[in-house]
């Protein structure tokens, strides 16, 4: 029973983490619609991450009276205010790195996010990694391959990738910081989940923190450009309103998801937005589907299951480990 309820969980973490990516393509593409209409990123941050906190404030409200959750302490605030920079200076980096690149490149990107993920993980003791054990060489193999499948799909028939434009090189740079800062946001927010574990909270602080340190950031850019913050009823509202739901549901999915399964699980996800962008700007866009992405797509499927099998693996190990240790499964005392 213990196991099929986990089972159910699994699968339930498994579907919500697919879908955080196909938003998180979607969010990227009208992110570089609206800039290109003149939006700023800086500004697309401030207006999406506020109203994602008004959105989560009812929500945050019947957490706190459906569930016993431990002291909302300073110091777990300022646990969940560092979380809140991290995310900040990423999305940041990324919204910039979108405006000046594509959210192809954004895409391609995020494969550098598990390689430093499962690194960090690793270092910080939060991954365990036995070269003997098959799960664990699974999800050695498993990362990458995904990671080579994430460059195939990229570098095979990309030739902007390797072009000297000048805002190509500041894109892809900018995009490669946010994902590294990323990697250590998905520490940080597992050791915050583990302090308070309810992602509605996390989400909702680690949001206003982004809206804060957005507006700061763009009233010192924006300073000589007031345009900068008017909204029009086109791509400009949609974008700050889908990006404000999305990223919210994105966040909250996150921070469950990790203080469940760990942050190299998150991180196992992100190549997968590879394939979904080339798919998407085949079936929507009517762009050419070229071999390398059909190539990269089978290697970073493989990688992905390799992955999963390692993860699901180690996890048949703890619950039965668990199972085993429960009171009831204890063989009882003879009686005469």
């Amino acid at each position: 029973m213990v196991h099929g309820r986990l089972c159910n969980r699994d699968g339930l973490i498994l579907t919500a983490m697919v879908a955080t990516e196909f938003s998180n393509v979607g969010v990227n593409t009208l992110v570089k619609a609206a800039t290109s209409k003149g939006l700023s990123p800086f500004v697309v941050l401030v207006y999406s991450y506020t109203f994602g906190s008004l959105l989560l404030l009812p929500l945050t409200f019947f957490s706190f009276r459906s569930r016993s959750l431990p002291p909302l302490t300073f110091s777990i605030l300022c646990n969940m205010g560092i979380l809140g920079l991290i995310v900040s200076a990423s999305q940041i980096l990324g919204y910039n790195g979108i405006k000046y690149s594509s959210p192809t490149l954004s895409s391609a990107m995020s494969n550098v996010n598990p390689a430093f993920t499962f690194i960090l993980a690793a270092v910080f003791r939060m991954e365990n990694i036995s070269l003997r054990k098959k799960s664990s060489v699974a999800k050695v193999l498993g990362t990458i391959l995904s990671i080579i499948g994430a460059l195939v799909v990229t570098l095979y028939h990309g030739p902007m990738l390797m072009s000297s434009h000048s805002d190509w090189i500041i894109g892809g740079g900018l995009l490669a910081l946010q994902y590294i800062l990323v990697s250590v946001s998905y520490l940080v927010m597992a050791h915050t989940m583990g302090r308070y574990p309810s992602a509605v909270v996390v989400t909702l602080v680690h949001n206003v923190c982004i809206a804060v340190v957005s507006a700061f950031v763009s009233l010192l850019a924006e300073k000589d450009n007031p345009k900068a913050w008017v909204i029009r009823f086109d791509i400009t509202l949609i974008t700050v309103v889908a990006t404000g739901i999305l990223s919210s549901g994105y966040y909250v999915i996150h921070t469950w998801a990790v203080s469940h399964k760990g942050p190299v699980y998150l991180s196992m996800f992100k190549p997968l937005s590879i394939l979904i962008a080339a798919v998407s700007t085949f079936i929507f866009l009517g762009e050419s589907l070229y071999l390398g992405s059909v190539m990269g797509g089978i290697l970073i499927s493989i990688g992905f299951y390799m992955g999963l099998w390692g993860k699901a693996k180690e996890d048949k190990v703890d619950i039965l480990g668990t199972i085993e240790s429960s009171p009831s499964h204890k063989a009882p005392l003879l009686e005469n």
